[in-house]
């Protein structure tokens, strides 16, 4: 049986760890675990570049179904891209970028502008560029 909680990658530490102080007392049987607080996660790229998708088209005030069909691409997973649930491949993302006039480069540009932006954010004071405020000494293995 393992300790693993399900939906968290586990870590295996590369390097020792600090010296601790001695761990405190257990807490009585009777209290309560506490739970973490989840940490602010990071946009997934499929959300960002269904938000510039969206805001694009808002932008050029055109409907859903115009841009879909401009684009060869049904109206249903339009909208499941601009939502961030579907992950578009490249030629559906070159399709939906060039019926709202943009390069695929261009597209991508946006959001890897926006991911910086986030970055910087979720890095809060202290974080310098190329920072995500993230700091892991170890590696995840993922199955």
């Amino acid at each position: 049986m393992t300790s693993h909680v399900p939906n968290e990658a586990r870590v295996i530490p590369l390097r020792p760890r600090a010296q601790r102080p001695e761990a405190a007392p257990a807490a009585p049987p009777a209290a309560a675990p506490e739970r973490r607080r989840p940490a602010a996660r990071e946009p997934l790229w499929r959300d960002l570049v269904g938000d510039v998708l969206r805001r694009e088209r808002l932008a050029q005030e055109r409907t859903l179904k115009e841009v879909a069909e401009t684009a060869r691409i049904s109206m249903p997973y339009l909208s499941e891209v601009e939502r961030g649930r579907k992950e578009a491949s490249s030629e559906v993302l070159a399709a939906a970028a060039g019926a709202l006039g943009l390069g695929l480069g261009d597209l991508l540009a946006r959001a890897q502008g926006e991911l910086v932006r986030l970055a910087a954010r979720h890095a809060g004071p202290g974080g310098g560029p190329g920072s995500s405020g993230a700091r892991y000494d170890g590696m995840c293995l993922a199955a």
